[in-house]
C-alpha cells in the first residue's frame, strides 16, 4: 500500500516533467521572437486607414490579436504546469530517515535507563491499549517499537549501525508513476494499462494520421482545394482577358461551398442593383441579360456579386450574414489569386512556355481586389493605358477629382507622382479642392508606393553570345525605392479588411507570342532571405566559372549590400529557341498596387549553330549575340504591346466579332460548361 502511494505521489511529478520539457523551451523561443520583431510602423499612416481601423491597437484588437490557437492552447498549459506545481507542493512528502533517538525523543548517546523511560512514556501514549485510534496504533508498531528494538537489541542495533534500519538491508523499491485506479483495481489494471498504451501508441497515431491524409488529399500545400485547381486549369484560355479573370476566379470550389440561404435573396437582388454597371451586361437587351445572370448556380451568383461589392466598396449595404461570407471570401482571395496565377503560367506549349495575357489578367484582378476600384476603371481613357484605375486608390479622389486635374494636362497618374511636391500640393488644394488633411493623406500613400527599376542580363555561361539550344542563365536585379524609405511595407489598403503583404511577379515574355519564358514571384518583406538567396546563387555562379576565392567573396558582399538597399536577385535558365532576333519584355507586376507595374525591353540575338560546335564566326557584324539595351518605357509602344495596354477596350470589340461571328466567347463557353456540369 505505501509503494502505491509513492508511486501516485509520483504521477503528477511525471507529468509536469513530460510537459515542462517541450513547453519552457517553446515560450522561451516564442517571447524572444515578440521582442526581436521591429518596432517599425510598415503600414499606411493615412486617415483613412486609420479610420479603417485594420492597424488600430485598441484593447480588443490586442485580445483578438493574442486569442490565436497557439497561444491560447500555450495559456492553458502553463495554467495546468501551476495547478500540477501547487499539487505536487501540497501533496507530496519529505522522505524520512530513520531515526531512533529522535522518534524516542532522545539525544544521541543516551543510557540504557533513558531509553527504556522514554519507551514507556511513548507506549502510555501510544500504545493500543492505552490508545484505540489506528493512526496511533500504526505509529507505535512502525516507530516507537522498532525504535526501542534498535537500541536494546544487540542483533537490531548491530543492523542499524550497519544498514541503517533494525531490520537490515533495505531493498531497492521500483514503481510506476501512475494513479492508484490504474494499479489498484481488481484484476483490472492489467487491461486498463493494455488500453492506455494501445490508445496512446496506436489508436491516436492513426488519428492523426487519418486527419493529415484526408485533409492532404482534398488541400495542396498552399491550402488551396485541389478541386479549385482542376477548374481553374479547365476555364484557363490563352486569350482570357482581364475582363473575363473573374468570371474563372470565382468558380473556386471554396467559394462553391459557402453556404447560400433563403434569408440572402433580397439583399443579393439590392446588391445587384448596386453593381449591376460592372457585369458586363448589354444594356439593349438587359432584361434577358438579368434572366441569364440569375439563372447561373447561386454560389456563382453570390460569389460574383460579393466580389463586385469589394470592387465597388458596396459593403456597407451587405446584411451581417453576408459580411461574414464578404470577409471569407476576401480573406481567402490572395492565395486563390495566387494560385490562379500559377495556373496561366504552367507550361502549356511545346517550348514549356505559360501565357501572358491571363498572367497580367489575374494579376490586374488582385490590384482591384486590395484597392477595391472597378474593373470599369481601367478602361482607356484621357491618354492613360491604366484609365481612372491608379487614381482611386489614392484617398479622396473620385472621378470627378481626376477630370478636374485633367484639364491641367495631368492625365496620366505616372505624371502625378512626377511633379514636384509644391505644384502637387498647389494642383489637388486649387484645382481638386482637397483640404490640407487630404492633401497630406495624398502625399503619405504616395511616398508609401513602390518604384521599380529592373536591370536584366541574358547570357551564356562560360561562352560568348547566344547559340540556339544553349541553356540561358537571365540574371535580373530588381531595386525598390519609397518615398518614405521603407523597402518592406504593406500596401495601402483601407478597404481590404485584412493585413496584405506586397508581392511581385517577374515576367520575361513576348507580348506578341502571348508567351511568357520565365516566371518567378518576388518578396521585398524578408530582407534575410533575400541575403541568404542572393548569396547562395552568387557563390554558386562564381564557382561555375572558376573565379578565386577573393573574387567570390566580394561579389558575395556586393550582393549583400545591394540586397540590403533594396534589391532582389532573381535568377533563372532557359533553353534558346531558334536562330532569330526576339523582343522580349521582362514585366514586374506588383499584386496590390495599381500603376507600380514596370515593363522592361529586352532584345536578344540567337545565332545559329555552328557546324563543329565552334562558336567563332558565328557572331554577326553587329558583334555581341545579344543587344542589352534595356529601355525604360515611358510612352505607350504602338505595334508590339497594344494588346497588353488596351486589353479592357479590346474585350467589347471581341464580344461584338464574336457575335457577329456567331462564336463563343472563352468565358461565356466557361459559363455554359459550369452550368451544364451543375444541371447534371
Amino acid at each position: 500500500m505505501g509503494a502505491s502511494e509513492e508511486n501516485s505521489a509520483l504521477f503528477p511529478i511525471f507529468v509536469f516533467t513530460i510537459m515542462a520539457l517541450p513547453l519552457v523551451p517553446y515560450t522561451i523561443v516564442k517571447i524572444l521572437n515578440t521582442f526581436s520583431k521591429k518596432a517599425m510602423t510598415i503600414h499606411c499612416q493615412c486617415s483613412v486607414c486609420s479610420r479603417s481601423g485594420k492597424y488600430r491597437k485598441s484593447i480588443f484588437k490586442r485580445i483578438s490579436n493574442f486569442s490565436t490557437c497557439s497561444n491560447l492552447t500555450l495559456v492553458l498549459l502553463w495554467i495546468v504546469m501551476a495547478v500540477l506545481i501547487y499539487y505536487i507542493k501540497h501533496t507530496s512528502h519529505e522522505v524520512k530517515v530513520f531515526e531512533p533517538f529522535s522518534i524516542l525523543g532522545l539525544e544521541h548517546g543516551a543510557s540504557d535507563s533513558d531509553i527504556k523511560k522514554a519507551y514507556r512514556r511513548l507506549s502510555i501514549q501510544y500504545h493500543p491499549d492505552k490508545n484505540p485510534d489506528p493512526e496511533a496504533h500504526d505509529y507505535f508498531v512502525e516507530y516507537i517499537s522498532k525504535a526501542y528494538q534498535a537500541l536494546t537489541d544487540p542483533v537490531s542495533r548491530e543492523n542499524f549501525e550497519k544498514y541503517g534500519h533494525p531490520d537490515g538491508r533495505q531493498g531497492l523499491q521500483m514503481g510506476i508513476a501512475l494513479p492508484p485506479f490504474l494499479l489498484n483495481i481488481d484484476g483490472a489494471s492489467g487491461g486498463i494499462l493494455l488500453l492506455g498504451i494501445v490508445g496512446v501508441c496506436i489508436l491516436l497515431p492513426l488519428v492523426l494520421a487519418v486527419i493529415y491524409l484526408s485533409r492532404s488529399a482534398k488541400y495542396t500545400g498552399n491550402y488551396v482545394m485541389h478541386q479549385t485547381l482542376s477548374a481553374y486549369y479547365y476555364f484557363m484560355k490563352p486569350s482570357l482577358a482581364p475582363s473575363k479573370v473573374l468570371g474563372v476566379f470565382i468558380k473556386a470550389a471554396e467559394f462553391m461551398e459557402i453556404p447560400v440561404r433563403r434569408s440572402d435573396g433580397e439583399p443579393l437582388q439590392k446588391l445587384f442593383m448596386l453593381v449591376r454597371s460592372e457585369l458586363n451586361l448589354d444594356l439593349k437587351n438587359i432584361r434577358q441579360e438579368q434572366a441569364k445572370f440569375w439563372k447561373q448556380h447561386p454560389a456563382l451568383v453570390k460569389a460574383e456579386l460579393l466580389i463586385q461589392a469589394q470592387l465597388t466598396r458596396e459593403s456597407k449595404a451587405l446584411t451581417p450574414a453576408l459580411l461574414r461570407d464578404f470577409r471569407r471570401m476576401l480573406e481567402l482571395s490572395p492565395r486563390l489569386l495566387e494560385e490562379l496565377v500559377k495556373m496561366a503560367l504552367l507550361p502549356r506549349t511545346a517550348q514549356g512556355h505559360g501565357w501572358l495575357r491571363p498572367a497580367i489578367g489575374v494579376v490586374e484582378l488582385s490590384q482591384n481586389i486590395i484597392q477595391a476600384v472597378p474593373l470599369s476603371a481601367r478602361k482607356v481613357a484621357g491618354g492613360s493605358s491604366e484609365g481612372v484605375a491608379p487614381f482611386l486608390q489614392l484617398p479622396h479622389f473620385s472621378e470627378a477629382i481626376v477630370k478636374k486635374i485633367a484639364r491641367k494636362k495631368v492625365r496620366t497618374f505616372q505624371e502625378l507622382r512626377d511633379m514636384t511636391l509644391e505644384d502637387r500640393v498647389e494642383l489637388l488644394t486649387q484645382v481638386a479642392g482637397l483640404s490640407s488633411t487630404e492633401t497630406k493623406d495624398v502625399e503619405i500613400v504616395l511616398e508609401m508606393m513602390p518604384s521599380l527599376t529592373v536591370d536584366i542580363t541574358c547570357e551564356t555561361e562560360g561562352e560568348e553570345g547566344i547559340q540556339e539550344g544553349d541553356i540561358v542563365t537571365m540574371h535580373v536585379w530588381i531595386t525598390l525605392k519609397r518615398g518614405s524609405g521603407l523597402v518592406a511595407a504593406l500596401p495601402h489598403a483601407p478597404y481590404y479588411p485584412f493585413f496584405k503583404e506586397e508581392n511581385f511577379w517577374l515576367l520575361l515574355a513576348d507580348p506578341v507570342s502571348n508567351d511568357v519564358w520565365i516566371s518567378q514571384k518576388v518578396s521585398f518583406m524578408d530582407e534575410a532571405v533575400a541575403i541568404t538567396a542572393a548569396s547562395k546563387a552568387i557563390q554558386e555562379l562564381k564557382e561555375v566559372s572558376g573565379a578565386s576565392l577573393k573574387e567570390t567573396n566580394a561579389a558575395v558582399r556586393e550582393a549583400v549590400e545591394r540586397v540590403k538597399s533594396g534589391s532582389r536577385l532573381v535568377m533563372g535558365k532557359f533553353q534558346a529557341p531558334g536562330e532569330g532576333n526576339y523582343n522580349l519584355t521582362a514585366f514586374c507586376l506588383c499584386d496590390s498596387w495599381i500603376g507600380c507595374d514596370k515593363k522592361t525591353n529586352l532584345k536578344i540575338k540567337i545565332l545559329k549553330r555552328s557546324r563543329a560546335g565552334t562558336r567563332t564566326g558565328a557572331l554577326s557584324e553587329e558583334g555581341a549575340g545579344m543587344e542589352e539595351g534595356i529601355e525604360e518605357e515611358e510612352q505607350e509602344e504602338e505595334d508590339e504591346y497594344d494588346d497588353y495596354e488596351s486589353e479592357y477596350s479590346e474585350d467589347e470589340e471581341d464580344e461584338k466579332d464574336s457575335k457577329r461571328n456567331g462564336v463563343v466567347p472563352a468565358a461565356g463557353a466557361a459559363a455554359a460548361a459550369a452550368e451544364s456540369s451543375d444541371n447534371e
